[in-house]
């Protein structure tokens, strides 16, 4: 696996930014609440002073939908590793682990053993944030991997990965930001951790259409699809992150049964929007709706 995976955080304070305006909104009104998104965003006082409204209005002159697509990914992943943990799962791998706090805001049950998956340099400038008293802690294993010298699969197990336990892995916001090859490792990986056990894969990845066809990447209708979209993908090269790999839905799904995973969904915010935003009054229209990155659960 390459080691230019994980390797900043730019995109990192970017979706924690998102979390943070969320769990500004009213309870009644918000997707997902996360207490301690506030401590990896600079400039967290600013955002809280202007509130959840005024937030998510500046974001939508950026890009509308962005705010809510990254939210219902985020409350996606949620749902999942909330119905795995009372499913049975009791393992839960988060690659690429970044500033994501899923261990600590959700209340998972005590024995799903948690292990979050990150360069070291990175873990701990999140770990020094963090609070020290934090809710489900004794459940998390910190496993740190040098992509240059070291395996995925050895790190874990030295750490204490149970190959015969039911175990959910996610890689979410990373798919293209990594060659694929990097991908098709990583899912080889997982399989030959899992080979004894079921196991459940979510991985997000941006459709291929973004470049053949930018438009169909959006809502119907959607202002300046095809220059918001290049605008997208200028600012992530910017902060040094480009985005160099998409794929089709086809291509994903052959990566993932060549070694063993069949997909169970391929959702985007187009099909999440009422799930999850008509229930609170929040309905996007359609020319809101932000779709160009498909989130899928794939099981072994």
């Amino acid at each position: 696996m390459s080691n230019s995976i994980f390797r900043k955080d730019g995109t990192a304070q970017g979706v924690a930014k998102q979390r943070l305006i969320e769990t500004l909104a009213k309870p009644d009104k918000r997707i997902i609440n996360d207490p301690y998104a506030d401590r990896f965003v600079l400039g967290a006082g600013l955002i809280k002073l202007m509130g959840h409204k005024l937030s998510v209005w500046i974001t939508q002159k950026f890009a509308p939908g962005f705010h809510e697509h990254l939210i219902s990914r985020t409350r996606f992943i949620d749902d999942l590793i909330k119905e795995s943990a009372a499913s049975g799962s009791e393992q839960y791998v988060i690659l690429g682990a970044g500033y994501d706090t899923r261990a600590h805001r959700l209340e998972l049950p005590s024995s799903l053993k948690i292990f979050e998956v990150d360069q070291p340099e990175v873990q701990a400038r999140k770990r020094s944030k963090l609070p020290k008293e934090l809710a489900n802690s004794e459940n998390v294993t910190y496993v740190s991997v040098d992509f240059n010298h070291q395996s995925l699969a050895e790190q874990l197990l030295a750490e204490g990965f149970d190959q015969s336990k039911s175990t959910v892995f996610t890689l979410e916001g990373v798919s293209q930001y990594i060659t694929k090859e990097a991908v098709t490792a990583t899912i080889k990986e997982i399989a030959a951790l899992t080979q004894k056990t079921s196991s459940t894969f979510f991985i997000s990845y941006v459709d291929k259409l973004l470049d053949k066809d930018p438009v169909a990447c959006f809502g119907k209708g959607y202002p300046k699809a095809a220059k918001r979209a290049e605008t997208i993908k200028q600012l992530s090269a910017k902060v040094g992150e480009p985005w160099i790999s998409f794929y089709t839905a086809e291509e994903i799904e052959s990566r993932l049964s060549q070694n063993g995973f069949s997909i169970k969904e391929n959702k985007t915010l187009a099909d999440l929007n009422s799930v999850y935003f008509t229930p609170v009054g929040r309905t996007l229209a359609e020319d809101q709706i932000f779709k160009l990155e498909h989130f899928v659960i794939a099981k072994s």
